[in-house]
């Protein structure tokens, strides 16, 4: 409806408004006039100020819009708002993949974690043999990933913020679709060395592997390429025997860690697919699930909103601390959370990261906070929690990842083809525009609801149900059925030398 927008003179009936600017699609208008200075309000929030006067019936976009000031973070309420006590839900289940650690997977997958970047080009062409030649001969194994990244060499590897690449990297060989078995791929002369990978001991984190799990191509046995390629290939095929044992199981959800995102967002993201995906976000809490939820610049604006929905004090305070570390980490590159918002999001009717933010928490849903994990951390509890990583696509997929998300949803008004090879990505339109256009890449619409034919919780629960579907291989989505998988980009704050 409406593509072009609506031109000036155009009578809103239900307003009683006359435009007095075109207006494209998706984009705010004033219901009543204002002054210079005063508030412009969406989502019951101040979303900025006006910079001129502005008559009813005007276009509110980003010229027009003077920003307001990040929320104080030293005097927000903490932990204040009373739980609302959903009701529990019993009786869902999904078909996953157990775990000796007592995770659940929802694919079956060989990873193949790389100490450092260098060996990134043998492990990409040992992919394609193995998917070529050994992956038909296990039935049971759905793929085999490459765990690369950016890192472990030509840094300083000591540096306080050195830890959040060396513990997601860590974490990433764990991730429950990998199913315990671990190989690692090394140089040999890299700084982040396959014991300092597998042994963080500042964070009591250690995963025991065999002599023979380790492969360091410098190592004098091998002699030319052909023989690095051989012994990867050996290795893998041991693992690749154990994961073909595995099958699918019934479990409970609350079994199901699923990673909310959202990228390409427009106007309609905050008040179609992020509040569906919230109300699907509290049905997996409800079931005993874990939700994580992320991006600290776009909940940054809306903190005082997310403070009082913890569970307790000592969570909001984590809260707090990853805001202010993020702060000042912008702060360090001379820049700040205004440099967030895309011109994607601008043209798609998002004036700010302010508003932007507003609808981004939307996606949370109403559910206590329980938890709050620094970058790349594993979570110890279930339920509601939030992940610290930047609002970059790849970069929180990466880091939700290694957080341990089987499922991830990923909401957008613009579109994009992003996808995870490890995770099944589920990816959800705000307009029926975007989903009726990329018919074959979007998997599910929450655009019925702008045009009143659907409601959030009609659309949330089809959302939920879709989640479990794809968690038990019996959906596949479309980033995974065209192989459409980004590559992993590793959040590394410290320095590179």
């Amino acid at each position: 409806m409406n593509d072009g927008g609506l031109p000036p003179s155009t009578h809103i009936e239900e307003y009683q408004l006359i435009l007095v600017d075109h207006v494209p699609q998706g984009h705010k208008v004033l219901l009543k006039s204002l002054k210079q200075g005063e508030a412009i309000v969406r989502y019951g929030e101040i979303i900025g100020y006006a910079n001129k006067d502005l008559s009813a019936g005007s276009w509110v976009n980003e010229a027009v819009t003077q920003m307001p000031e990040a929320p104080e973070l030293d005097d927000l309420e903490l932990a204040t708002r009373p739980d609302p006590k959903l009701p529990t839900l019993s009786g869902y289940t999904f078909k996953g993949y157990k775990n000796k650690d007592g995770s659940v997977g929802t694919k079956n997958i060989l990873g193949i974690t790389t100490s450092v970047n260098c060996v990134e080009g043998i492990v990409d062409y040992v992919v394609k043999i193995i998917e070529r030649d050994l992956l038909p001969k296990y039935s049971n194994v759905d793929g085999v990933v490459g765990l690369n990244h950016l890192y472990g060499c030509g840094v300083a590897i000591d540096a306080p913020a050195a830890i959040v690449p060396i513990r997601t990297i860590h974490n990433l060989a764990l991730n429950p679709n990998f199913g315990g078995e671990i190989m690692v791929v090394s140089l040999g002369c890299e700084k982040m060395q396959p014991e300092r990978l597998l042994n963080i001991p500042k964070e009591n984190k250690y995963i025991p592997l065999a002599n023979e799990d380790i492969i360091q191509l410098q190592d004098e046995r091998h002699n030319g390429f052909e023989s690095m390629v051989n012994h990867i290939l050996t290795v893998a095929e041991q693992h690749l025997k154990k994961l073909n044992q595995r099958t699918r199981e019934e479990v409970p959800v609350s079994n199901l860690v699923v990673g909310m995102q959202c990228g390409g967002s427009d106007a309609f993201s905050g008040v179609t697919s992020n509040p569906a995906v919230g109300f699907a976000a509290d049905l997996i809490v409800q079931c005993g699930g874990t939700v994580m939820f992320s991006e600290v610049t776009e909940v940054r604006d809306g903190i005082h909103l997310l403070t009082p929905r913890a569970v307790n004090e000592q969570v909001a305070k984590d809260l707090i601390r990853e805001m202010k570390w993020y702060d000042d980490y912008l702060a360090a590159g001379q820049v700040d959370r205004s440099a967030n918002t895309t011109p994607g999001n601008k043209k798609g009717g998002l004036n700010n990261i302010v508003e932007k933010a507003m609808g981004s928490i939307a996606k949370s849903g109403r559910s206590p906070i329980v938890e709050v994990l620094a970058p790349g951390q594993r979570p110890t509890k279930k339920g509601l929690i939030f992940a610290a990583t930047p609002s970059s696509d790849f970069i929180c997929g990466t880091q939700q990842m290694a957080s341990g998300i089987t499922v991830q949803v990923f909401t957008t008004g613009r579109g994009t083809p992003y996808g995870l090879a490890a995770v099944p990505v589920i990816k959800m339109a705000s307009r029926n525009n975007i989903a009726n256009r990329w018919y074959d890449l979007i998997d599910i619409s929450a655009g019925d609801i702008a045009i009143g034919k659907k409601t959030i919780e009609e659309v949330g629960w089809e959302l939920f149900e879709l989640i479990l579907q794809v968690a038990s291989g019996e959906k596949q989505t479309w980033s995974d059925r065209w192989g459409i998988h980004n590559s992993l980009a590793v959040f590394n704050p410290a320095p590179v030398t």
